[in-house]
């Protein structure tokens, strides 16, 4: 391979891979020394210079002059300096560069120059897959479903030149995704272990709906209307807790959007997951009483502080929608304000008094 060949190997490489040019000259050389001092006994002392926008690559490597050579791996006589460089004045005891061809080096020198390589590129690979999950970390990206696992359900993404898996448990309730479609994932967390750095991805973390309200509420991201918080059973229901910084603009309306538009959109993307959009308030008992929608609270009497603990009372008609389906309505306001809720009907048909009655109570 020329120079002029070598370089533009790189150049391709740069462009399909995206590992720089510099970083795997730097991997050139780290192989070079190695290949060198196998095969010039233990002598790495290599310079080592490429200019790529000329295509120049020249590898030398440094000797000692001596009166009498004892180790012509490291040692050149005087008169062996002189022919090497007959432009310079050479005294015994100065170094020389001497030309060096990497084609002299050896098989066993070059095949551990290639595995350098080789473990360069892995490297490269590995450390511009890592920059670019980070880059996205707590964002949403559009990427391509590659391929579905028919066991599992596992979807593995293309995110860029990268790759990760969304998991079915991390899909929304139970959307068909299908090879080839275009789907909007949201990068959790980013792992990098042995086997090299990965993407933690999903479709059912609270953080989704999160980013998906900042991209289609503009209030949202001027920083008009703040997001205070989100509880979410992915495929069924969200509460979301937002306040307006401004007092022109109402917080759940912008949300909302013009006849709805907006939280419309986002529940088309989350295949019709129903979405409460309350008003946060720094008041604990103003606060729950609006998580509790569409209930409707009578009071809310703050047990402990120190615990986040207290008591909802609600009409006795409106007790099996406070609780909601299974409970999901009071797990998912325990989640979105941080308070452990034990809600009781007004009439006191469970018997407050009483230790043997059941509660209804619902830990964040």
């Amino acid at each position: 391979m020329t120079n002029k060949e070598l370089f533009e190997a790189l150049r391709m490489f740069e462009k399909e891979k995206d590992i720089p040019m510099d970083y795997m000259l730097q991997q050139i050389q780290k192989a070079i020394e190695i290949a060198c001092k196998s095969y010039y006994g233990g002598n790495e002392n290599v310079v080592f210079k490429a200019d790529p926008d000329k295509n120049s690559f020249d590898v030398k490597l440094v000797k000692t002059i001596v009166e009498e050579v004892e180790d012509p791996n490291f040692e050149v006589t005087l008169e062996e300096a002189k022919q090497i460089n007959k432009r310079k004045k050479f005294a015994v005891g100065d170094e020389i560069e001497v030309p060096l061809d990497p084609k002299r080096l050896g098989r066993i020198a070059v095949s551990s120059a290639r595995n350098v390589i080789r473990q360069g590129i892995r490297a490269g690979e590995k450390g511009q897959s890592l920059i670019e999950f980070q880059s996205k970390l707590g964002e949403i990206v559009t990427a391509s479903i590659e391929r579905i696992d028919q066991k599992t359900g596992a979807a593995t993404i293309q995110i860029g030149k990268s790759q990760a898996m969304l998991p079915k448990n991390e899909q929304v309730g139970i959307e068909n995704l299908r090879e080839g479609d275009l789907v909007k994932v949201y990068i959790a967390d980013v792992k990098d272990n042995e086997r090299g750095p990965h993407a933690i991805i999903s479709r059912s973390h609270p953080g989704f709906v999160r980013r998906l309200f900042e991209k289609e509420v503009p209030e949202i991201y001027d920083g008009v209307v703040e997001i205070k918080a989100v509880s979410r059973e992915a495929g069924s229901r969200t509460k979301m807790a937002v306040i307006s910084n401004s007092d022109e603009v109402d917080a759940i309306g912008a949300c909302i959007g013009p006849k709805g538009s907006r939280v419309n959109a986002i529940v088309s993307e989350l295949g019709g997951e129903k979405i409460d959009i309350i008003e946060y308030n720094d008041d604990p008992q103003k606060y729950i009483s609006a998580a509790l929608s569409p209930a409707t609270v009578l009071k809310v009497d703050i047990i402990d502080e120190d615990t986040k603990s207290c008591k909802a009372t609600v009409p006795d008609d409106q007790l099996s929608l406070a609780i909601g389906n299974k409970g999901q309505n009071a797990r998912l306001a325990a989640r979105l304000t941080g308070w452990r809720i034990d809600i009781r009907p007004e009439s006191g048909f469970y018997g407050e008094d009483e230790d043997d009655e059941p509660e209804q109570q619902t830990e964040e």
